[in-house]
């Protein structure tokens, strides 16, 4: 799969504010008029605050963080350059503050059990993880398990996950272009890295079927095929976020939990949960 086009750096932390609204805007590929009429703003007095030329409130540095979409890490740096104090704390998931948190996904990934569930940051590395998620990584090079653990960096590495996953290309696209939506949306450039990176990984070995159809899940949702000692293992996978999160942490947590896509891999779970 071929890399991305990545977009200009974003603005610097003491460029000034229209630098960063210019950023965003041509990130979504909006003319300063979508931009306007999605903000409920002149296009005049867009232009102005983009150049310099008026200062934006607070109030309008928050809307047209809302249109755009911009991720609440980005939004705090929005208002730094506008000239206010952050709004969105940023804590570590262990703090005090966020036990409930943290707690909820404690619980939804022992509740998954016997099936696979792992929590994660914004950048792919490994939060926290059920009791199954290890037995499913046995194998793979010590490197690769010391933390922080990138689970995309697993998943695709030649020594970690890859030698055993049945659809290696399929799965492998599909995670390149997801992560390569989650660059675009964020423009985070360790992201960016990293998806160079796994794009560069080998697609598969010597003689084998690097893209099995999926059975009765082609076309549906793209399976993710391991081989276990009990044979192929199948599942389909979904995401979970906070719904209204205002904490940037909360906001870049994501839990990702695996289903067995057939009978035979349930019941071959069930005995590896023994």
């Amino acid at each position: 799969m071929p890399s991305p086009t990545h977009p200009p750096a974003a603005p610097g932390a003491r460029e000034p504010f229209g630098a960063h609204l210019r950023h965003w805007r041509q990130r979504r590929r909006l003319s300063q008029l979508d931009l306007a009429q999605e903000a409920e703003v002149s296009t005049r007095h867009l232009s102005c605050v983009e150049t310099g030329r008026a200062t934006p409130s607070r109030e309008m540095v928050l809307r047209l963080a809302e249109r755009l979409g911009v991720p609440l890490r980005e939004r705090n740096a929005l208002l730094v350059a506008a000239g206010f104090a952050p709004m969105y704390r940023q804590r570590a998931l262990d703090d005090p503050a966020l036990a409930a948190a943290r707690q909820a996904v404690d619980l939804v990934l022992k509740g998954h059990e016997p099936y696979p569930a792992l929590a994660i940051d914004r950048h792919w590395h490994l939060v926290a993880a059920n009791r199954i998620v290890p037995l499913l990584m046995a194998g793979a090079a010590p490197k690769l398990l010391k933390p922080p653990i990138n689970v995309l960096r697993l998943s695709l590495h030649p020594q970690g996950l890859a030698p055993r996953i049945a659809n290696l290309a399929q799965w492998r696209a599909h995670l390149l272009e997801r992560l390569q939506q989650q660059v675009a949306a964020t423009g985070d450039a360790v992201l960016e890295a990293l998806h160079d990176e796994l794009a560069a990984y080998p697609v598969a070995g010597p003689g084998r079927d690097a893209t099995p159809a999926g059975g009765e899940l082609a076309g549906v949702v793209v399976p993710f095929q391991l081989a276990m000692p009990s044979g192929v293992l199948s599942f389909i996978s979904t995401t979970t976020v906070f719904g209204t999160p205002v904490d940037v942490t909360l906001q870049e947590l994501a839990v990702e939990s695996f289903f067995p896509a057939d009978a035979q891999t349930a019941a071959a779970l069930g005995a590896l949960a023994r």
